[in-house]
């Protein structure tokens, strides 16, 4: 018996002068493998099943699920939520689906200018691009404004300076022509010429398709990202929320991962991607809760309309959003995807 003792405190002696031996600092790890998750979503508007044909309505789904599944691969074979939010957007910016990359609406004059933001939830470091033209995808250029810059934020003839120092591919005016979208501009600059500039108010679809992601990794590390091509008929230069940090997009691992789409201007009046964030934070809500209160009854009574996707440290997902429908999807480690555009 006393043997058997013996050993068993001489196991323990060794087992704790490993632990201790193996912690430079004194301080035993642990490591722990979090579930996987991510949210994307392809803008908010009016969105209606009775004004959609099958035949687009399939289209939507299908590219929402490939995003969506380009990112969840990612994840799921051990990649950064930084990697899978990158994929899955570059996914909709090469789509003329999508109000951003390829898709993006055309500006007063004629133009494509695009923005796009990414924030790492572990560092809180954060990279954005405004304004930018022939970049085929603004959100690689946003990451690297975050991880080669100590900058935050990069806009116009700068950024595109930037983008070819660094080797991204850039394409020509003619890439981001869609007819629809010059068709949006033209119809917007008719009613334009009937009436003052400032008596016109924002037509609910003229935002529509901005693109987001928000990511949970195995490493239990958040991240978001959000892409636009801004809204049809904007002034010169006109820059929204999507590549500001606090009003699209915000990550802190402590609370969630937001990317929003609406009407930029009351997003970055609202702060509204890091108030959720901030609500859970010093409120201690859970975020169904945050989110919800945020869009629904702060954005509401500001008069402003979209949504946003989040995602919490333990894999919870949020879409809350106060128009008729929001292209949206997400997928959890375990579960099937799912894919939606309308309110349900």
């Amino acid at each position: 018996m006393r043997t058997e003792f013996s050993k068993y405190v001489v196991f323990i002696f060794m087992l704790f002068f490993l632990l201790l031996s193996s912690c430079a600092d004194g301080e035993i790890s642990v490591s722990r493998e979090y579930d996987f998750a991510i949210a994307i979503h392809g803008g908010a508007g009016t969105l209606k099943r009775e004004s959609m044909s099958s035949e687009t309505e399939a289209e939507y789904r299908a590219k929402l699920l490939e995003a969506l599944q380009e990112g969840y691969h990612v994840l799921e074979n051990g990649g950064s939520s930084l990697d899978a939010v990158v994929a899955a957007i570059k996914i909709m910016e090469n789509s003329p689906l999508f109000n951003a990359g390829k898709g993006a609406v055309f500006t007063h004059n004629g133009l494509n200018e695009l923005d796009a933001s990414i924030m790492d939830g572990k560092t809180l470091k954060a990279g954005a691009v405004g304004a930018i033209r022939n970049v085929k995808n603004p959100i690689g250029l946003a990451r690297l404004v975050m991880e080669k810059t100590w900058h935050v934020l990069l806009i116009g003839e700068g950024a595109r300076l930037f983008a070819e120092e660094q080797g991204v591919e850039l394409v020509s005016d003619e890439y981001f022509f869609t007819k629809r979208r010059w068709d949006s501009l033209q119809n917007s600059l008719e009613k334009e010429s009937e009436k003052d500039r400032s008596e016109i108010s924002i037509e609910s679809n003229s935002y529509l398709g901005t693109v987001g992601a928000v990511a949970l990794d195995k490493n239990g590390n958040l991240a978001a990202g959000t892409s636009t091509g801004g809204m049809t008929n904007k002034l010169y230069g006109r820059v929204g929320d999507s590549p500001l940090i606090g009003a699209g997009t915000y990550a802190n691992n402590k609370t969630c991962a937001v990317s929003a789409t609406g009407q930029g201007e009351y997003f970055i009046r609202g702060m509204i991607a890091h108030d959720i964030s901030a609500m859970m934070e010093y409120s201690g809500k859970g975020l169904e809760e945050s989110s919800h209160e945020v869009i629904m009854n702060k954005l509401t009574a500001m008069g402003g309309t979209g949504g946003v996707i989040a995602i919490d440290s333990e894999g919870n997902i949020s879409m809350p959003f106060n128009t008729s429908g929001m292209y949206r999807a997400y997928h959890r480690a375990g579960e099937e995807p799912v894919v939606k555009i309308f309110k349900d």
